[in-house]
């Protein structure tokens, strides 16, 4: 269906859109009570298919020498794909809920057909680490053997608490570097406050499914992500807000690094200012995007990134060597249609420097004036021959590119050199990192008695609340507090922070139980909250893996000799450290222990 309506709607209506010069205009003075105009568009081409595969292909334009061949069709509903260590390509469906693997045994170019090797509702993500397979739905992760013959094994469930999904339900993961998985957690809707803080998201989890943590947030859904192979930066594309315009909101090439936030759902593309909802009381929009990183590259709104690969193979001319291609599954939310196309990143010395489209043909005009596509790409994936898969989820078609003239493909491929993701190298407690400038200990006081069992309503496990904490004042010339809670017992990182609390005035001496997880509290009024070791702002409950002897959670309280640490809301732990230092009058700690037995969740 090709339809188009043209929306002027105030900021305060459900589907809005901003244009550019008026959002030029305002930037800077939104928030509250914002009064803003704005136009949008609906466009949804219509569905055409083709059953002769040479026509098809004739109509998709690649560069010169590459050549495209339609490897595989009547797939229904391919969506992510994935090249095993033997060479076999396979294709998650969506729709269907399975896995299919679509060998090429006599090398023709043409795969022998395809064969079911697992299923379960919504699966989506797939990623190969030697001889296992690990797959994502919705809510779990999965992952089984890889049998000779490429089939797997009897699927083996080790997560399944993932967050509850929403309008972005499609989960994709890989295996790092570093060994450990990550799984990209989009968020529930268009633009809202989460009220689970692993929703639009990255996780970093452990490949038994025992432990995991926030690796970046504010990602509205970062589908795509991959390693630089000659860094090992890691790379990721974020689709844009909807109903911000039709040219406004870039499609976002971000650095994806551990602990920083990307600006959803208040601040889009550089540094632009959502004027239809506004953050937690206590953070401007403006202070928002100041703690936010910037997207490095953009690309056309609405172009709907999905799967993201980086060229490690050497079929293809030497530029390419490092690039990244990503497949783009196209709008519907902008005039002209953008997307349906694959794009590459053109990386030079191992940073971006442009996109640059790759394979189209597959967005038409027709003659009545309306638009019509071939295809919707969702996957890319890199064979061992050094060949392009791309997934067409909408027609049911994985087509193969590769390069067979013009220049010569050089055979020495640069050696990728792994840059492993390292957890912080403190291994202390921050009573032990901190040094008091007065020998007087502050007594501190909880729920629990000192070395005992945490209750389990505090646990991640239980209503995830922070316990009530009382302590005695601080010696003459205490003008705030700091609190901060470890686990030292924690593998990665180490130690594990559950808790960062500082700028507590200096007339507190009690924090009550179940402190809201928001930057700066009204009560007591200016209490800053950071960042925990799971990404989420505020606290969050003992989760120690099942098996591990009871962790020990040192709460610890510091009295300062300064009002503020001068230091914004949602701080890492080594940021509020490093301002501690030299203003720390006295210190103390009480210390409870948790375990979870087998049943735990």
């Amino acid at each position: 269906m090709d339809t188009f309506k043209n929306l002027r709607l105030p900021a305060c209506a459900l589907l809005f859109l901003l244009p550019a010069s008026a959002h030029a205009q305002i930037k800077g003075e939104i928030g509250r009570a914002s009064d803003v105009i704005i136009e949008g568009s609906i466009l949804e081409p219509e569905k055409l298919q083709m059953g002769d595969d040479d026509k098809l292909t004739d109509l998709i334009r690649a560069p010169d020498g590459f050549k495209v061949e339609v490897f595989a069709r009547d797939l229904v509903n391919p969506r992510m794909l994935a090249v095993s260590d033997t060479g076999v390509l396979y294709a998650t469906r969506r729709s269907v809920g399975d896995v299919i693997m679509l060998k090429d045994a006599d090398g023709d170019g043409k795969a022998d057909g395809a064969v079911t090797v697992a299923s379960r509702p919504g699966m989506h993500g797939i990623a190969f680490d030697g001889g296992k397979v690990f797959l994502v739905t919705i809510h779990d992760v999965y992952t089984a053997d890889v049998k000779e013959d490429g089939t797997f094994g009897p699927l083996t469930r080790i997560i399944n608490d993932l967050p509850d999904a929403g309008q972005h339900a499609n989960r994709t993961l890989a295996v790092g570097p570093d060994g450990m998985l990550y799984i990209s957690s989009g968020s529930t809707c268009n633009e809202c406050q989460e009220d689970n803080p692993e929703n639009a998201a990255l996780l970093r989890a452990s490949k038994d499914g025992k432990s995991r943590t926030i690796f970046a947030s504010g990602l509205r859904n970062t589908i795509g992500f991959d390693w630089e192979p000659t860094s090992g930066a890691l790379y990721g594309v974020d689709h844009g807000i909807d109903w911000l315009g039709d040219d406004v909101q870039i499609e976002e090439l971000n650095l994806l690094e551990q602990g920083k936030k990307y600006g959803w759902p208040y601040v889009y593309g550089k540094s632009g200012l959502n004027p239809h909802i506004d953050p937690p009381e206590g953070i401007s929009l403006q202070d928002w995007a100041q703690q936010s990183s910037e997207p490095l590259l953009g690309y056309t709104p609405h172009s709907a990134p999905m799967q993201m690969a980086f060229y490690d193979g050497n079929a293809f001319p030497e530029g390419y060597r490092g690039d990244a291609f990503i497949a783009m599954r196209g709008s519907w939310n902008r005039r002209p249609p953008s997307g349906y196309e694959v794009v590459r990143i053109d990386f030079e010395n191992g940073k971006p420097v442009a996109f640059e489209r790759f394979l189209e043909g597959f967005l038409l005009q027709q003659e009545n004036g309306k638009y019509g596509y071939l295809g919707r790409l969702t996957g890319v994936a890199v064979g061992m021959d050094g060949a392009l898969f791309v997934a067409d989820d909408s027609n049911g078609i994985v087509y193969r590119v590769h390069y067979e003239g013009g220049q010569k493909a050089s055979a020495d491929n640069a050696e990728a050199i792994p840059n492993v993701v390292a957890d912080k190298p403190a291994s202390k407690t921050a009573l032990d990192l901190i040094e008091a400038k007065e020998a007087q200990v502050i007594a501190v006081r909880s729920a629990f008695a000192a070395n005992q069992p945490i209750p389990l309503q505090y646990s991640a496990d239980g209503d995830n609340a922070s316990p009530a904490l009382e302590w005695d004042a601080g010696p003459e010339g205490t003008k705030s507090y700091v609190v901060i809670v470890d686990d030292p017992d924690a593998d990665k990182p180490k130690p594990f922070t559950h808790w960062v609390a500082y700028d507590i005035p200096g007339d507190v001496i009690k924090l009550r139980e179940g402190m809201p997880g928001t930057p700066i509290l009204q009560e007591p009024e200016g209490l800053k909250q950071g960042a925990n070791s799971m990404g989420s702002i505020g606290y969050t409950g003992p989760k120690p893996p099942v098996g591990d002897p009871a962790h020990h959670y040192h709460f610890q309280v510091f009295a300062l000799d300064v009002e503020t640490l001068g230091i914004d809301p949602g701080a890492m732990r080594e940021d509020v450290l490093e301002a501690m230092k030299g203003h720390v009058l006295s210190k103390g700690e009480i210390t409870g222990t948790f375990e979870r037995r087998a049943g735990a969740n």
